[in-house]
């Protein structure tokens, strides 16, 4: 029995449409079918500013940057595989789960929501994301 590696290369995913990182990362990083999405949080592109509202609002703004991602990729909402929501309230997990769920209408991706101490820039919700073609 042989195996056979194939090489794949890693692409790094950038779009003017998502905020810019706040960090050493990128937005996202393809690695052969596999996209590995940074967490994203509540950036409006146009203006730099927070979208803090609400927490639904706030939610919105974070699954529209991940849309931006996905879609600079050649992917959608369809291609998700894992998601991981983080936190600073669990108390609004069921008005985040509410507008995450309404990107997730037949098929929804595995997931853990997890309540943390903080989250950059003050937000109360970030979301990273994995999808596979």
């Amino acid at each position: 029995m042989s195996i056979t590696f194939v090489a794949m290369e890693k692409k790094i995913i950038n779009t003017e449409n998502a905020p810019a990182p706040i960090g050493p990362y990128n937005q996202a990083v393809q690695y052969g079918g596999m996209l590995f999405i940074s967490g994203q949080i509540a950036l409006d592109t146009e203006t730099g500013n927070l979208v803090m509202d609400d927490i639904k609002t706030e939610t919105r703004k974070v699954m529209s940057n991940v849309s931006a991602i996905l879609e600079a990729a050649g992917m959608g909402f369809g291609n998700v595989i894992k998601s991981s929501i983080f936190l600073i309230d669990m108390g609004q997990f069921s008005e985040v789960n509410e507008v995450y769920g309404s990107y997730f209408p037949d098929n929804a991706p595995a997931r853990e929501t997890i309540q943390v101490a903080a989250l950059p820039k003050g937000v109360n919700v970030e979301i990273s994301i994995i999808a596979g073609m």
